[in-house]
């Protein structure tokens, strides 16, 4: 509980830190953990289910315990303590069971990186410095990462000189091919030596990225990612100031902390051993180390008896007391009787496990090890080499350091999973809560297998995903089950090894980049305007146009009034537009579209509509025809993308003898629908040399002009059913081409109208938007559109559909105007149509449903369009559509409910 000589700090900084609200100090170099340490704090929070004390249980990413909330400088919960490195002004509290998400937006920044390399080393302890200067020497291209902030690996925690470290790592420096990355965890081992990496950039500057994930490709993987040291499972074994042997010896040698200063220290193995003679070094009081085995380790005990360390084999931890801390560990003596030794730290180490996390995330094979008690990779990986501790060996090649001595000791260690007892407070996953009497209560369900349990219990599914709780899990059960824990295996390791954040997986695809928002050539026009946008896919599109003190329906009623009596105008350049072209185009279309294209003359314009294989509609749109050679594609603006590579699937799959090429022109050109009985005179008066007369320019017909050096494309193309031109400019020249409409039409009140006007002037002449008024079930000849469906093609995607008997049933949904009897009721989108004028008891037959409804200023009152069975058949009967726990009474009409005579069309 307080500070010693030496350690990796700088002790010449002091920092300034709040935990829960109390002000603390400690130094660069800290984690939040080894500063809670020295100040004494061993409980961070408690745990998620019972509410028990949790505290610190290890010295990094295999803690158990040690959850916090970071409040400072930004919020974010379920954070290791001993992963956070401590930074001026950080403010934290403990975490009692969960956390909280922040409110506030993140202002920090995150980013991606890519790499490629011949040799990819993961871990920078004594085993990977080798594996990283070999393939360095031999000219390879390497990448190195790790996760600590220094390389050294499990040397940062032992005391020893890390000269020979500092020696290798300026060799590697100077290699001008080797990337070498701390602070960075390999989190996913996939494929082909693909790796993903987090980067944490501690005191990154405001311009900088806090962190960032590489996305590393490499023809050969080396792991060399180390050991974690296992821990026993005993009564109450989950108290604060329990902790990994292993863990307070990095706490003294690399942080300058003595996590406790009366010790016990419970062991199968000799490498606990070490940590009680340093602390014992450090001025801690060790009160015993109670080994497992039946005998200890001569050396060892010779060590310990110097330094007055009583060592009791043969004897065990069987529980322990204490409230917010542990104060004694019971231990049941050699010769049977129960004993309280008092402490205030209690160490325990029951082996190590290969941190083979990498190798089986790459379908590597495990085998258990019974001479260390511990599961290690098993046979070859292709392109992968697993070297160190992480393979199960003893004894580092490295050449300039010494290893006083390793994880895996020589001496023979003890396979100890649990001390017997009941099992109620014997904790396996002390994140989960979950203990040996849950694994029991799992077998007694009748599970077996492990990956059963694992569910069962939640053992392994929390923050470390198992580090200390995976393997003992396994053990426990085969032991309880009565079967070799060897062919009972483990779970699967899966990514990510440790926690990453959604917001470093998004990097900088996130708020408007999440999915990009895209803007019309006139998005600086519409934004002064007042525009309210909606989005439409990834288009961001006027919705309407609001004047002082207008509402949407008041401005929609107004756009929609001046339109249909004067002129309107619409940015439409969001309309998908597809350029085809080839010897081979004609005949192409005709197998896309419903009807006929090749027919098509040069200079005019067809409406067409696309069906997939099940003959349902998936886009409908109009196609100019350019030339012999060449036509342009319109589709749905959402549809736009879909419909373009539905198309190259075809061609590339089925057709590919057509000599046909396919390009997106959604973005060149720039298209603006000109609408009314005005709109003839408007465009007259911008393109004096087009003549404009019905005559000379037909309904669905296209002319080519030239307006100020910019060519522009004209087309007599109506989504409204009111005389309309529609005006192609490219994008450069969209923005001064609107000002020229705008100021022509100004005479005759030419009104701006948006998305929410357009559905309206399409819905009253019974235009349908396919995804709107479709929903994959309907046919064109549900939509009253039998005439886009030709007869004199031998096929077309989706033809041999119409044959089938459900397409000829009378009572399919067909398209069909509703008016509701009284003139002011709104019918809500997505509401079901029933026959009844008083609902009988359920289940309650549905005849269809609303698929879009308006007000109309046209019709002075509400329409809408809905599918209903034999809907066509019903025109002029009584439905009804329950709303607001009402039935609403509407009349069944056609589609189109403004001239259906189309006599506005000419103008």
């Amino acid at each position: 509980m307080t500070r010693v000589d030496g350690g990796r700090i700088d002790r010449s900084q002091t920092l300034q830190f709040t935990f829960d609200g109390v002000a603390l100090t400690g130094h660069p170099g800290d984690t939040l953990a080894s500063a809670l340490l020295a100040n004494g704090i061993h409980r961070t929070g408690s745990s998620v289910n019972l509410g028990r004390p949790r505290g610190i249980g290890a010295a990094w990413a295999e803690d158990p315990g040690g959850l916090v909330q970071i409040e400072e400088p930004f919020p974010e919960p379920m954070l290791l303590a001993t992963t956070v490195e401590l930074t001026e002004g950080l403010v934290a509290r403990g975490l009692p069971g969960r956390g909280r998400l922040a409110a506030e937006p993140d202002p920090a920044r995150y980013d991606a990186m890519h790499a490629h390399a011949d040799v990819l080393v993961v871990g920078a302890g004594p085993a990977g410095l080798t594996a990283a200067l070999d393939a360095a020497r031999a000219g390879r291209r390497v990448v190195l990462v790790d996760e600590q902030t220094e390389a050294g690996g499990s040397l940062l925690g032992t005391g020893e000189s890390l000269d020979g470290v500092a020696a290798a790592v300026a060799e590697l420096a100077g290699f001008p091919e080797v990337r070498h990355l701390q602070r960075t965890t390999a989190f996913g081992h996939y494929d082909d030596g693909f790796v993903l990496a987090l980067e944490n950039r501690a005191g990154a500057a405001a311009h900088q990225s806090r962190q960032r994930v590489w996305r590393i490709r490499a023809k050969h993987v080396v792991i060399a990612t180390g050991a974690h040291e296992r821990p026993i499972v005993f009564g109450d074994n989950d108290r604060p100031g329990i902790m990994l042997a292993a863990a307070a010896r990095t706490f003294r040698h690399r942080y300058g902390v003595l996590a406790g200063s009366d010790v016990v220290v419970f062991t199968t193995n000799d490498s606990a051993y070490a940590a009680a003679v340093d602390l014992a070094d450090a001025g801690a009081s060790i009160r015993a180390v109670i080994d497992a085995r039946p005998t200890a380790p001569a050396g060892w005990a010779a060590e310990c008896a110097r330094r007055g360390i009583a060592v009791r084999a043969g004897e065990l931890v069987t529980g322990t007391l204490g409230e917010e801390r542990v104060s004694a560990a019971l231990v049941a003596t050699s010769d049977g009787a129960d004993e309280v030794l008092p402490c205030d730290l209690l160490l325990v180490s029951g082996g190590w496990n290969p941190a083979v996390h990498l190798f089986s995330q790459a379908r590597g094979q495990l085998r258990f090890d019974e001479a260390l008690g511990a599961f290690v990779p098993d046979g070859e990986l292709a392109g992968v080499t697993v070297v160190g501790a992480a393979a199960g060996l003893q004894e580092s090649h490295f050449p300039a350091i010494s290893l006083r001595e390793s994880g895996f000791p020589a001496t023979e260690p003890a396979t100890l999973w649990r001390v017997p007892g009941d099992g109620a407070h014997q904790f396996v996953d002390i994140q989960r809560d979950a203990t040996v009497a849950d694994i029991r209560r799992a077998i007694g369900a009748g599970m077996t297998s492990v990956e059963h349990i694992k569910r069962y219990t939640t053992i392994g599914t929390a923050h470390d995903q198992g580090k200390t709780s995976g393997v003992i899990a396994s053990g426990i059960t085969a032991e309880l089950l009565g079967v070799p824990v060897a062919s009972l295996g483990t779970t699967t390791f899966r990514p990510p090894y440790t926690p990453v954040s959604f917001a470093a997986l998004a990097g900088r695809d996130r708020g408007a980049l999440f999915d990009p928002e895209r803007h019309t050539a006139l998005q600086d026009w519409h934004v002064a305007r007042g525009a309210v946008f909606e989005d439409v896919g990834q288009w961001k599109r006027p919705r309407y146009y609001p004047e002082p003190g207008e509402d949407m329906d008041a401005a929609v009623l107004r756009e929609c009034a001046a339109t249909r009596g004067s002129v309107g105008i619409l940015d439409g350049s969001t309309l998908g537009k597809i350029d085809v072209q080839g010897p081979d185009a004609g005949a192409f279309l005709d197998m896309i579209y419903t009807n006929l294209m090749s027919s098509l003359k040069v200079g005019m314009v067809r409406y067409g509509v696309m069906c997939g294989v099940d003959g349902m509609v998936i886009d409908d749109g109009t196609v100019m025809r350019l030339a012999e050679d060449r036509y342009l594609v319109m589709t749905t603006t959402g549809g736009a993308a879909t419909i373009l590579d539905w198309m190259e699937e075809w061609l590339q799959t089925e057709w590919p003898h057509l000599r046909v090429h396919l390009t997106s022109v959604t973005d060149h050109w720039a298209t603006f629908p000109v609408v009314g009985p005005r709109s003839r005179e408007v465009i007259a008066a911008v393109f004096p040399g087009v003549d404009v007369s019905n005559t000379a320019f037909p309904f669905m017909a296209w002319r080519d002009t030239v307006l100020a050096g910019a060519d522009v494309r004209l087309a007599r193309i109506s989504f409204s059913g009111e005389l309309a031109f529609e005006v192609y400019v490219d994008a450069w020249h969209a923005p001064a081409v609107w000002d020229l409409l705008l100021a022509a039409g100004a005479p005759h009140g030419i009104t701006p109208y948006g998305t929410e006007t357009m559905h309206v002037l399409r819905a009253e002449k019974g235009y349908p938007i396919i995804g709107q008024d479709t929903d994959g079930t309907v046919t064109p000849q549900d939509l009253g559109m039998a005439w886009a469906v030709s007869k004199k093609k031998i096929d077309f995607i989706g033809k041999r559909s119409f044959a089938r008997a459900e397409n000829q049933n009378p009572l399919r949904k067909q398209l069909v105007g509703l008016l509701p009897l009284d003139q002011d009721v709104l019918l809500p989108e997505g509401s079901q149509i029933v026959e009844h004028e008083v609902l009988p008891a359920p289940p309650v037959p549905m005849l269809g449903h609303v698929t879009s409804s308006y007000r109309s200023a046209e019709l002075g009152r509400t329409f809408a369009l809905a599918l209903v069975k034999g809907g066509r058949e019903r025109i002029g009967e009584t439905l009804h559509v329950p709303v607001g726990g009402a039935l609403v009474a509407v009349e069944v009409t056609g589609s189109v409910l403004v001239d259906p005579e189309g006599a506005r069309r000419d103008g």
